[in-house]
């Protein structure tokens, strides 16, 4: 073996050491052993306790620092000694002829001891004291395939060598004269006796009072067997390849925070099946330095495929970019956080988005749609948008949405059509935290440089974060929720087939991640965000954060009040226009309209000014009447209709014809209605129990009249079927109790009845 070169930077760079990943306090960990399966942690003389220092020297070789590399009189008198004894008392050996023999070894002859010396000669004449010493502390034998005080230290002690007492220098000065007899976790009495004796040593060359011989030799030996740490496994494998050439991998994980969520996720996991596993990132925000990196759920578990590392996998999002559609709508003037949206059916080609509850419920607000993670607002305003400006400033602010090959960005983003990482979901959501400033979480020391990136206004961001800030369900019943106070903004999202569960949630000091499935993506029915991740999302917060600061509110964010339906400033809408009044933050005071669907709104104006008669009757500019007068009427989306106030609805608020007029003035065409059914209808089948209910679910007639071309019918909130308008169709209801039943026509015109079957 040759002897290693020497340098101010060598022993941070890896070449026969084994190479160990460190946290942000230099505590172990994992550690992978060298190409020999040798255990060797790089240490340099100034990490080394000073205590070590003099007891190594004072016990092995006092004149080292004044010997050319041999001490003649020591081997005069072990020489001397070894004669008397027939037998090796001791060998006379200095430090540098350790060294040597460490690094050239040779039989225990005298021809072996000659060579030993030439080659102590040899080191001193290339070295520096200091090198020589250093070569020492690194390779000297501890016992098994343990070499170094560095690594005997960390596994025998459980530190490092920089915090040795004086009887564990002590103990570790010994331990090389006979590793394997020696060894403190297999051989305690006796590696104490030999530490006894080096303590002893001490104090008769003063070095120890009596006193603190006293004190040290009453410290028991107490030493582990030695293991490999292993925490972090999946992050230190990822960290080991990012740094190959580094001894020690310098990470920005928290050990202690690593260790109570590994064991905290491992104990959770065995209540799922088999193959299910889950992971945990957990950022500073203010550093955008990573704290725990939980890739698997268990890492030897192979029945979880506990090796693949899903902070890193590419899975479906869910719901997850919901925010960041509504941020990006917000920063564009297109909404403000109580605009009104429609959770109502939607027909686009090839793709019928539906609601996670198959139901509807109308007219809902951004803050409201957010907050109960409803696809049909989102998928609206993201019509809006554009998808491409989603995808491109998320790509801008350095996350890349994977695509299938040649595919472009479509409306299914928002739903989670797409592929996305848990650490990308963390490096968004670590931006809403920092004013809309994007940081890619950071994992490894010294940092890279900052590459921060905008996404949305520090405005935009903190409308955005207050409208996740929503009560915790585990805690419905508390007061607190009563009031804002303080809490976490978080979304919860559900792939595709029950693929993947996500929680992500982000307070003013930290952003957290949560991922629960199968990483081979196969379905696990009933596992979803809000009921899966989220409740872990919330018990990582109780640990981290429990009583989270409120974000400071920007300058150039506003409240005012705004009316529906035109979506306008209160104070600038007519009492008679104003139907519904909502608390809105607003962004640069921007007062966006409410968004117009063109193919069921059209694009006449809102609100629509109307001529009306001396009799409160409409007219035209035809009509043979005696006065005309102008009447406003702020008009509700038409399609949502059947979820607001009859006297709200287009044919209550437009006053009827005036009869002067009827034969100037065109008839329209009738609205869609559901024809055979009134509202609240109690249906039975035929074949009843003797309770009343029936043994046989019963069937419905159901058509509708009026409105254009096909039919699209939905029951509790899911797409059923299509059919013409002069054809009724029969529906079998499959369980009891309330349906929704909504038809929808080609123009998105809507009606909508409520039965129930008994």
């Amino acid at each position: 073996m040759d002897v290693p070169r020497l340098n101010a930077a060598s022993f941070g760079q890896r070449s026969d050491f084994a190479q160990l990943v460190v946290d942000r306090n230099n505590r172990p960990l994992r550690a992978f052993a060298d190409y020999d399966g040798v255990w060797r942690y790089p240490v340099a003389l100034s990490e080394v306790s000073p205590l070590y220092i003099q007891a190594l020297l004072e016990y092995e070789d006092r004149w080292f620092y004044s010997h050319p590399g041999i001490n003649p009189a020591a081997l005069l008198r072990a020489a001397w000694q070894n004669w008397r004894c027939h037998c090796v008392v001791s060998g006379g050996s200095t430090l540098t002829m350790q060294v040597a023999r460490r690094f050239y070894p040779h039989d225990r002859t005298v021809l072996g001891k000659t060579t030993q010396m030439l080659r102590a000669l040899q080191l001193e004449w290339h070295f520096s004291k200091n090198e020589i010493l250093t070569l020492y502390l690194n390779y000297a034998p501890m016992g098994g395939t343990i070499e170094g005080v560095e690594a005997a230290s960390r596994q025998y002690l459980d530190k490092p060598a920089a915090q040795l007492s004086q009887a564990e220098a002590a103990l570790l000065a010994v331990l090389p004269q006979a590793p394997s007899r020696l060894r403190p976790d297999r051989h305690p009495q006796r590696a104490r006796l030999y530490r006894d004796k080096v303590l002893k040593r001490l104090f008769d060359f003063g070095v120890l009072s009596a006193q603190a011989l006293q004190q040290a030799m009453l410290e028991p030996v107490l030493a582990d067997t030695p293991q490999t740490p292993m925490l972090a496994p999946i992050f230190s494998r990822w960290a080991r390849s990012q740094r190959p050439n580094s001894a020690i991998v310098h990470s920005t994980l928290d050990a202690e925070l690593q260790w109570q969520l590994e064991d905290y996720l491992q104990a959770l996991i065995q209540s799922f099946p088999s193959q299910h596993s889950a992971a945990i990132l957990v950022m500073d925000n203010a550093s955008a330095e990573v704290r725990a990196y939980l890739g698997s759920a268990d890492f030897l578990d192979s029945r979880r495929v506990g090796q693949v590392d899903m902070v890193q996998a590419q899975r479906s999002p869910g719901s997850t970019l919901k925010p960041f559609v509504y941020g990006l709508a917000i920063e564009q003037g297109l909404i403000h956080s109580e605009s009104l949206l429609r959770d109502v059916p939607r027909q686009f080609s090839q793709y019928q988005p539906d609601n996670f509850t198959g139901t509807f419920s109308g007219p809902v607000s951004t803050s409201e749609a957010l907050r109960r993670s409803l696809n049909l607002p989102a998928v609206q305003v993201m019509e809006a948008l554009g998808p491409s400006v989603l995808y491109n400033a998320l790509a801008s602010a350095g996350v890349r949405i994977e695509l299938p090959a040649f595919a472009e960005p479509n409306l299914a983003l928002v739903l989670g059509g797409g592929g996305l990482s848990l650490w990308q979901l963390v490096q968004l959501y670590g931006g809403l935290a920092n004013q809309g400033l994007v940081r890619e979480p950071q994992s490894l020391l010294p940092l890279v440089a900052d590459s921060s990136r905008w996404l949305l206004s520090p405005a935009s961001a903190y409308v955005v974060g207050n409208m996740l800030r929503s009560p915790r369900p585990d805690r419905a019943r508390s007061d607190s929720i009563e009031g804002q106070g303080h809490r976490i903004a978080w979304k919860t999202g559900t792939s595709y087939g029950y693929r993947d569960a996500w929680a992500v949630g982000f307070t003013p000091r930290y952003t957290i991640g949560v991922w629960f499935g199968r990483p081979d993506g196969t379905p696990s029915p009933g596992q979803y965000g809000a009921i899966t991740a989220l409740p872990v999302l919330f018990q990582v917060f109780d640990r981290l954060d429990p009583h989270p600061d409120n974000f400071p509110q920007p300058v150039d964010v506003s409240k005012a009040t705004i009316c529906w339906p035109l979506g306008q400033l209160a104070a600038a809408t007519p009492g008679n226009q104003c139907h519904q009044q909502r608390d809105a933050l607003l962004v640069r005071q921007q007062v966006p309209p409410t968004l117009i669907d063109a193919t069921v709104d059209g694009f006449a104006r809102n609100p629509l000014t109307l001529a009306i008669s001396e009799h409160q009757l409409r007219v035209d500019g035809y009509c043979n009447v005696s006065e005309r007068q102008s009447l406003e009427v702020a008009l509700w989306p038409r399609n949502l209709e059947p979820w607001i106030t009859p006297s709200w609805r287009y044919a209550q608020q437009v006053p009827a014809l005036d009869p002067r007029c009827q034969d100037r003035v065109p008839v329209s065409t009738a609205p869609l209605h559901i024809i055979g059914l009134e509202a609240h209808t109690i249906v039975r089948s035929s074949r009843q129990g003797g309770d009343g209910a029936s043994l046989v679910m019963p069937e419905l007639d159901l058509q509708a009249m009026g409105g254009s071309g096909l039919r699209y019918w939905f029951v509790d909130g899911q797409f059923i079927r299509n059919s013409e308008e002069t054809h009724p169709w029969r529906w079998r209801a499959s369980t009891p109790g309330l349906h929704d039943i909504v038809v929808m026509d080609e123009q998105g015109s809507l009606d909508r009845i409520e039965v129930e079957v008994q």
